[in-house]
């Protein structure tokens, strides 16, 4: 990796370049569901006054996803914004490996399907039930159930997540008919045994994220593996008795089930079966394969761990080699904004809380675990609530500030990135006061990072990642608020499509600039422009600088 080149006009701030990621607070229609607009945001009001604005794009292709109707998403979000550049996602690169049959002709595929036609075992699949197309598209679960039937596969057995999240609030019946009516027809053919076997929501079983919660991943081994938990003759009737349980519980949060037939478990995972854990995206699905995959985890207690193929859709951690067998190759992302720096002396600073400190750290880096530099970079993660966020929306906003304010009081670090993760975490709630506090939360934690930089030099922008805040509610095709039939708001829990905003404040600084006459620019281009307020040229190969710098 070489050093960066100096900026021919510019020598750089006179303190840090700090980056402060809103994440999920989007630009929204100003409607009753934008929580944004409606927020008490004294501070943002201020910045739209007082710093250089502009609007960036965060989802479809400016994020590598497969169309402009694909909600952006925080891996691919922090992915384009570290890296500089947009790279063809998980979505896009899984849906293409099964369109032109690639996923199916590779040797993992194969090793999956032989394995239990010489042992006559059960092929299983576990993932995230919906078309949110962030973490899985059922679309690409159905069709590797259709392809596990043309290679001769008899006996499959589906574990399905409920969602929720990236999908309506309570819609899991539409996806489990969709599964049924599938199976249903496989089924019709002679010989074959395609059936669902457990389930629970995403929240409850199964995806953790960051050792934030390994009992979940407990629940979720217990009730996929060992066929442990409340017993259903079907995933309807166990979804009707959830939902009985709790009218407005939200489908992530549902308990976990299991299909039963003459008493006992129709899929329990055993020795020489195969396993495919279909979530596409990383972060949410590291710990289930690891949990398959390591022999010598400890994090909980898993019993007798059968002795079964696994594979990963993809490849969720290239550093660690998690899992150790994948079906796609994931995007390789290199030279990223970090690794740059690092190779130029700037030292740095990454902090959030464990929600999302690996977005400012593993998908920063394009999904590198571990620093660059244990001299040059410092990582701060600061432990998550155990409770509902909708509960505590403030979260840990106050002490990532501090963390933050320390490094400027002592001049420790030249460029400072953070993930403030209220806006989404909240959001994906559905609860719209607590979503209104959780973005005020940011805006009060802004505001002492405003008089900070006033006091001690530099330059902060201001952005997002994606949109969820914005748009609580649905929308009819006017851009209106939809109405259910008690007149009620529909509540909205997934990602927007909106644009997020990116406010540069400067604080003084004597450089000389303007916002660039480029048009539609996305996220990816805030690396290039942290690097010209650092001093350096951007490299070639990064998406356009959000600003143009001239003589100073």
């Amino acid at each position: 990796m070489n050093q960066l080149k100096r900026h021919s006009n510019f020598s750089g701030s006179r303190g840090p370049v700090i980056l402060a990621i809103m994440d999920g607070v989007g630009i929204g229609g100003g409607d009753a569901g934008d929580m944004v607009a409606k927020a008490y945001t004294p501070n943002l009001d201020w910045l739209a006054e007082n710093s250089v604005y502009t609007q960036l794009q965060a989802h479809g292709r400016a994020v590598g996803m497969p169309s402009n109707a694909d909600m952006g998403n925080s891996e691919v979000g922090h992915n384009a914004i570290g890296s500089g550049r947009v790279f063809d996602q998980g979505a896009l690169l899984v849906q293409n490996a099964v369109r032109s049959g690639v996923m199916f002709e590779g040797d993992v595929w194969k090793q999956l399907v032989e394995g239990v036609i010489q042992t006559s075992g059960t092929f299983h699949f576990i993932g995230l039930l919906s078309d949110g197309n962030v973490h899985s598209h059922i679309d690409i679960l159905l069709a590797m159930l259709s392809r596990a039937q043309s290679d001769g596969v008899r006996k499959v057995r589906v574990h399905i997540l409920l969602d929720g999240r990236d999908v309506p609030p309570q819609s899991a019946e539409v996806y489990i008919a969709r599964l049924e009516e599938h199976l249903a027809t496989i089924n019709g053919s002679p010989g074959f045994d395609y059936r669902i076997a457990s389930g629970g929501g995403r929240l409850y079983i199964t995806m953790d994220r960051y050792g934030a919660d390994w009992p979940m991943v407990k629940r979720g081994w217990d009730v996929h593996v060992k066929g442990i938990g409340r017993p259903f003759s079907s995933a309807q009737q166990a979804l009707e008795a959830l939902r009985a349980d709790d009218p407005e519980a939200v489908d992530q949060d549902l308990k976990e089930f299991v299909i039963v037939e003459d008493g006992k478990p129709v899929g329990p995972i055993v020795d020489g079966d195969s396993v495919v854990l279909f979530n596409y995206r990383g972060d949410r699905a590291i710990e289930m394969a690891r949990a398959f995959d390591d022999p010598d985890l400890d994090t909980f207690d898993r019993g007798v761990i059968p002795k079964v193929r696994f594979a990963g859709i993809m490849e969720y951690d290239s550093d660690q080699k998690i899992p150790k067998h994948f079906l796609v190759t994931p995007p390789a992302i290199e030279e990223t904004l970090a690794e740059f720096l690092v190779a130029s002396g700037v030292r740095q600073l990454a902090v959030s809380e464990t929600q999302k400190y690996g977005h400012v750290t593993y998908f920063f880096n394009g999904n590198r675990s571990g620093k660059f530099s244990e001299e040059l970079e410092d990582y701060v993660e600061i432990k998550s609530d155990h409770v509902p966020f909708n509960q505590r929306p403030w979260m840990k906003a106050a002490e990532i500030t501090d963390v933050i304010l320390d490094s400027l009081v002592n001049h420790r670090h030249d460029f400072i990135r953070t993930n403030f993760p209220n806006g989404d975490m909240v959001g994906h709630t559905g609860d719209v006061l607590a979503v209104e506090i959780s973005v005020e939360v940011v805006d009060l934690c802004l505001g002492r990072l405003i008089e900070a930089v006033q006091k001690t030099g530099g330059i902060l922008i201001v952005t997002a990642d994606h949109g969820n805040a914005d748009e609580m509610y649905f929308l009819d095709e006017s851009g209106n608020p939809k109405r259910d039939e008690k007149g009620d708001f529909c509540i909205k829990t997934s990602h927007t499509l909106n644009p997020v905003p990116c406010y540069i404040y400067t604080a003084g600084q004597t450089a000389n600039f303007q916002l660039s006459e480029q048009r539609e620019l996305g996220i990816s281009s805030l690396a290039a422009t942290i690097l010209e307020f650092l001093g350096f040229e951007p490299p070639s190969t990064f998406e356009p600088s959000i600003v143009c710098i001239a003589d100073s």
